[in-house]
């Protein structure tokens, strides 16, 4: 029987392809870089295969074969990681390390009202925050970087299961002295001849602005090619009369609005995104997550929001999520 690589040679391995260099993967691994490369030589004698692609270029270049060798080192590397974890989740549940991933339009807004919480409810747990769009964030789950997710729903994300937080209804953002700020509640379809400043591809907010606004799958007029790169970037553009915009009701709440003249209204039917959890589908660690669940639902809503919520528990959904609304 051939004898199997070992953790570290994975280790090694994975290192060089997230960092693309021998050097920094060695010093992320705590080695010599002769130590690593001679462990990447070893492997592929052990495998009889080559991993990289030998050639003048320093910079280490994966054979096709290596690349998927790469994306079976993660799931190896995980799973092992796994076997720990269940360990430990059954010695001390909610303790110890735990990675959780969020996206800009959440993260800003909601972390400063929520790390008190879950010190408070979780005082042996230690929560490392990696904040990153839901694409990147999908692959470190994927491969073990990160155990938790905190995005909005839907997600398309291939063994994954999703657990539905809270509703975050969207306002729309104006300029002062706009004519629709004289509204108590704008239409959607007011905004149909208005300019809607967005925020750049890749973030999910984007897509469920439009959407919102009754143009999913819709771009940019022509001509209109700027976008912004956050939520203040953009409220500083409805701020300097550039167009209007909706906004997340935990941003505002959040004070993105902070010394600007920006106006803020209800939509007439009112709508917004499902803030919700995100997790491997085999996770030792899913009594944890939804041990923490009510804990961020109640960071997430306001005492309104939690009145009006507090018949409807968090649902769960595997798979691909489904858009679902909770009572307003």
């Amino acid at each position: 029987m051939s004898s199997l690589p070992s953790p570290q040679q994975l280790r090694y391995l994975v290192a060089l392809a997230d960092l693309g260099h021998f050097g920094r993967a060695a010093a992320s691994c705590a080695v010599t870089q002769s130590t690593l490369s001679a462990g990447i030589i070893a492997l592929e004698r052990q495998l009889d295969a080559a991993i990289l692609e030998r050639g003048p270029s320093k910079r280490p270049v994966f054979t096709p074969l290596g690349i998927d060798l790469v994306k079976r080192a993660r799931g190896a590397l995980a799973a092992l990681t796994a076997v720990v974890e269940t360990a430990a989740a059954a010695r001390d549940p909610l303790s110890g390390p735990l990675r959780l991933g969020i996206i800009p339009t959440i993260g800003p807004f909601l972390l400063p009202r929520l790390m008190p919480a879950l010190r408070s409810a979780f005082p042996r747990l230690q929560l490392w925050l990696r904040e990153d769009l839901t694409e990147r964030l999908g692959e470190d789950l994927a491969s073990g970087r990160l155990d938790l997710l905190l995005l909005a729903l839907p997600v398309t994300l291939p063994d994954v299961e999703t657990l539905r937080i809270a509703e975050d209804p969207f306002l729309v953002a104006l300029p002062p002295g706009h004519r629709l700020a004289r509204e108590e509640a704008v239409p959607p379809a007011a905004l149909g001849g208005e300019r809607l400043l967005l925020l750049e591809d890749g973030h999910c907010l984007r897509d469920h602005a439009l959407s919102a606004c009754g143009r999913p799958g819709a771009s940019p007029a022509a001509g209109d090619n700027f976008a912004a790169t956050s939520l203040h970037t953009l409220v500083q553009m409805v701020a300097g009369g550039l167009g209007v915009t909706l906004l997340p009701k935990l941003a505002v709440e959040g004070g993105v609005l902070a010394g600007t003249p920006v106006v803020v209204k209800p939509l007439a039917e009112p709508q917004g995104r499902m803030l919700g959890l995100a997790w491997r589908t085999r996770s030792p660690r899913v009594a944890d997550f939804r041990g923490m669940a009510e804990t961020i639902a109640h960071a997430v809503l306001d005492a309104e929001a939690k009145e009006a919520a507090g018949t409807e528990p968090p649902v769960r959904a595997k798979g691909p999520a489904r858009r679902t609304t909770l009572p307003a």
